[in-house]
């Protein structure tokens, strides 16, 4: 029984930075798609004295995708209903161009006002407009949700890694008369470690599957069932098989570390 609580005071705080790194991995897939579905929802309103092709927009600011114009005929019907077909052609040699333009990427409200600082420059065009206040509260909640999910597993990782190397620091404990028999027989620091190592890796195979477990179960079971909008539509985001290799490469890093920091700590093993 205290065999199996070690390991799992060991395994538990390793699946605890993984899990962190999978959530982190799940969200940044699902947020690019998410992002990209804002990115082609949104446009930007672009008024000129005369006609402009996209390459003149492209030419003004980079990240302009697409221009598509919006057909003035339609703006004078609605404006100029029951008025002369004479008085309708004067509406619209009088009207100026319009145009609907789209971003090659999701920009910070920053970068809107950037590409409308460009827009505005050119003295063809007569007014932009962003939409700039839904988009900036769009963008700022965002940021915000993506910056406290990064914070959250940055501290849960740290106290995780404290409880990784205080749980080496038991095991080395564990096995020091054996470390300090092979010391005398002249065994190198390393050699002497092994024991550690062994077990640390193992327990870091077990954490991996384990935590590839946790979101099989949730891409294959909970999300069909979540009624959550954004889970079923990105469910091939949730788990990806090269997850288990990413998650599998930071473990052993982990303990690598957490294996290091206590045989080269100052205290090392008692004589």
């Amino acid at each position: 029984m205290k065999f199996i609580k070690n390991h799992l005071m060991f395994i538990l705080p390793l699946m605890a930075i993984l899990l962190g790194i999978e959530f982190y991995l799940v969200f940044d897939r699902t947020t690019n798609s998410y992002e990209k579905g804002l990115k082609e929802g949104y446009s930007m309103l672009v008024v000129t004295k005369k006609p402009m092709k996209l390459s003149m927009f492209q030419a003004l600011n980079r990240h302009i995708s697409s221009s598509e114009k919006i057909k003035r005929e339609n703006i004078v019907s609605e404006i100029a209903k029951g008025v002369s077909k004479n008085s309708n052609k004067e509406i619209l040699a009088a009207l100026p161009y319009f145009y609907n333009v789209r971003l090659d990427s999701y920009l910070s409200t920053s970068g809107l006002e950037k590409i409308k600082t460009d827009l505005e420059k050119d003295k063809n065009v007569k007014k932009v407009e962003t939409f700039g206040s839904s988009y900036s509260s769009s963008y700022r909640l965002f940021s915000f949700i993506k910056f406290t999910l990064k914070l959250f597993i940055v501290f849960m990782g740290v106290v995780s890694l404290f409880l990784i190397i205080k749980q080496m620091e038991i095991w080395k404990y564990a096995h020091k008369e054996r470390m300090q028999v092979m010391e005398i027989f002249g065994a190198p620091l390393m050699l002497r470690s092994g024991v550690l190592f062994r077990v640390a890796i193992v327990d870091a195979f077990l954490a991996t599957l384990l935590t590839a477990a946790i979101f099989l179960y949730i891409k294959f079971q909970w999300a069909a069932n979540s009624g959550i909008d954004i889970m079923m539509q990105n469910k091939t985001e949730l788990f990806k098989m090269t997850d288990i290799a990413i998650l599998l490469v930071s473990a052993l890093f982990i303990v690598i570390i957490a294996v290091y920091s206590v045989v080269f700590s100052s205290k090392g093993v008692e004589e």
